[in-house]
């Protein structure tokens, strides 16, 4: 296949780049370097572009056919997109829309959206299947679900075959070393916890000890970079052999919590890492793990590296290279 891959220079993006290029497809990023590292694409062509841009778009999907586009370029920073929510609706409402136009005007009907599982907000269980009615508790979330809503009418009016796939937390790196989680700044808990062990950061703020959970931390499901990637290509040849639509959760199915991890990496690094006890976030669940066992039905995914140990393990290879070379 031929794939355009929106906003394919970032930590998911890049890392579907080189899925991609393994499993012998074709590929062409388009993406503006906001956040996503131009030496981050490993294979195809890259282009910098807006996803604003009407007319660049309409002009890259008339230098080829592509057979799908895979939408990875959203902002994703919670706390921002409740500050900033118009900064939120432009980039990852809007320009959708105009991607989605821009699909329909070429032909192209095949699209795999990186959606969240911040559209449920707060679920009522602690396991949350697609069954739970979506109920966003915050700018970033609101704009991931009514990006759904959107692709569903364009489904039901123009023909498109989409899937949602909502991750719960994406973490790790590239098993090989190649690519790994390079934000700026970093707000994700592993490579935070690892920034610590290196002595980046002086330590990690627990934010939250009074949670009822076994050790007072929050719980969260954390899935592999590497099996996201493989449940973007499973979803796309899915599109093209059933046709129909599809949202899907994307998670371990097991909850780690705040504790866990910090332990996990001290094990893995040998470095002891110094925690800072805080008050709680607001609007944190104490508890958020995927039910994803209808991706395991239908695309017959389950993930490769279940293992905290793995993800964190894979996260330091990449971290550690890097203190190397800095």
């Amino acid at each position: 296949m031929n794939i355009l891959v929106i906003g394919g220079a970032g930590y998911i993006g890049s890392h579907m780049v080189k899925f991609l290029h393994r499993a012998g497809h074709d590929t062409v990023t388009y993406d503006n370097l906001s956040n996503g590292h131009a030496d981050a694409v490993l294979h195809g062509t890259l282009i910098e572009g807006e996803l604003n841009d009407r007319s660049h778009l309409d002009e890259v999907f008339a230098s080829r056919r592509f057979d799908a586009v895979m939408h990875f370029a959203s902002l994703i920073e919670v706390g921002e997109s409740m500050r900033e929510p118009a900064r939120y609706y432009a980039n990852n409402l809007a320009a959708t829309l105009t991607l989605l136009e821009a699909m329909r005007n070429a032909g192209c009907d095949n699209l795999v959206f990186s959606s969240s599982a911040a559209v449920y907000g707060k679920p009522p269980t602690a396991a949350v299947s697609e069954d739970q009615p979506p109920s966003p508790i915050n700018s970033y979330g609101r704009t991931k679900w009514m990006a759904e809503q959107m692709m569903s009418d364009f489904a039901a009016a123009y023909g498109l075959r989409y899937a949602a796939l909502r991750y719960f937390n994406a973490a790790g790196a590239d098993p090989e070393g190649e690519l790994g989680e390079r934000h700026e700044p970093e707000t994700h808990l592993i490579p935070l916890v690892l920034a610590a062990a290196l002595g980046r950061r002086t330590n990690i703020s627990i934010l939250g000890t009074d949670y009822p959970t076994p050790d007072g931390t929050c719980l969260r499901d954390y899935i592999h970079v590497w099996d996201l990637a493989r449940a973007h290509l499973l979803a796309v040849e899915r599109l093209f052999s059933h046709g129909e639509c599809l949202t899907l959760n994307l998670g371990n199915g097991d909850g780690f919590s705040v504790r866990q991890v910090i332990d996990v990496a001290r094990r893995v690094t040998g470095r002891e890492i110094p925690v800072a006890e805080c008050p709680r976030r607001p609007g944190d669940p104490p508890v958020l793990v995927a039910d994803a066992s209808l991706a395991g039905k239908l695309l017959g995914w389950m993930p490769e590296y279940p293992a905290l140990e793995d993800i964190i393990t894979h996260a330091w290879r990449w971290e550690s290279s890097r203190a190397t070379i800095n």
